[in-house]
């Protein structure tokens, strides 16, 4: 069973904490076994906020997990104690996965698992990262960054995004969306790379969007236009490509091709059927073009993607 170890120590803010043990407490899919184990780590009774925790085990026990997360911090000034910088070296020369939410950002930063990699922090604090560790690579305008075995979210909201992007890379889209179901929170939002798949949440049940995304969805396998997508919500195009704008943060033919990755993820992990067949019903075309596609926006090709992430028997590809 993977380990997930959280670091708690006296300072850390109770939001992050918290929502990571919610998130990885348990499996209400019931599709992925094991689960994970989950271990609360400090160097004895801390203060989390209001709340006073007693961690499950000490400070060393990060270097015997498989993933470390470091919540966020409450003062990025202060400086982190020598036990959860050296503990946090040991776990990632042990080769844990490595994750801070939030404000957490700055003390990977200090441990230097950042050195080199791209990172992000809560947007109030980016500046703040990129200054005192020069030689992490800040990206401010992301909800979170994975360079694979290093990963780091902004704020709270983006806390919750990376923890359920991790469950999708353990155990694929359909787990990680029960899970998002529980927690009534989207199942997926963008995190600002090329392989995160954006989810449309139209902020109000009115909103002038509300009732196309469902229909564009409905329809993937078909060809849409932008024209097509203005005509169904009765705007122009130049109206249409703006409401997309502020709810997606992408063009409508940018959302239309992660949600046809997105299909095709979803039937790569849950079906039998063949590339071929992938490529028509997530409206591809072909399994050429759905290859060239997937391959630049997941990672990997189709192929591989099903190898690890699906979620049902072996496949037919074709």
């Amino acid at each position: 069973m993977a380990t997930v170890a959280l670091a708690a120590i006296d300072g850390m803010l109770h939001f992050e904490l918290a929502m990571a043990c919610e998130v990885f407490v348990r499996d209400p899919s019931g599709l992925a076994d094991p689960w994970y184990d989950l271990v609360v780590c400090g160097p004895g009774p801390v203060r989390i906020g209001r709340f006073q925790l007693k961690p499950d085990a000490g400070l060393d026990r990060l270097a015997r997990a498989d993933t470390v997360i470091i919540p966020s911090m409450e003062d990025i000034d202060a400086d982190v104690p020598p036990d959860l910088l050296d503990a946090v070296r040991a776990a990632h020369e042990a080769g844990a996965r490595m994750v801070s939410l939030c404000t957490g950002a700055f003390v990977l930063a200090a441990a230097g698992v950042l050195d080199g990699l791209h990172a992000t922090t809560h947007w109030a604090h980016t500046e703040a990262l990129a200054a005192r560790y020069p030689r992490v690579k800040v990206d401010p305008d992301v909800l979170y960054v994975d360079n694979g075995n290093v990963l780091a979210s902004a704020g709270k909201a983006a806390a919750i995004d990376l923890c359920l992007h991790l469950i999708r890379r353990d155990h694929g889209s359909t787990v990680a969306n029960a899970v998002a179901r529980r927690l009534v929170v989207p199942p997926h939002r963008a995190g600002g790379q090329a392989q995160f798949v954006t989810t449309p949440v139209p902020a109000r049940d009115d909103h002038p969007l509300a009732d196309l995304f469902p229909w564009a969805m409905e329809r993937l396998d078909r060809p849409l236009t932008v024209e097509d997508l203005a005509r169904q919500a009765n705007m122009s195009s130049r109206n249409l490509a703006r409401h997309f704008k502020s709810v997606t943060g992408a063009t409508p033919l940018q959302w239309l091709s992660t949600q046809r990755i997105r299909r095709a993820q979803e039937l790569l992990e849950n079906t039998d059927n063949g590339i071929d067949a992938i490529a028509q019903a997530a409206g591809m075309g072909t399994a050429t073009t759905l290859r060239r596609h997937f391959n630049r926006t997941v990672g990997v090709p189709p192929d591989a993607y099903r190898r690890t992430f699906r979620s049902a028997g072996p496949s037919s590809e074709s």
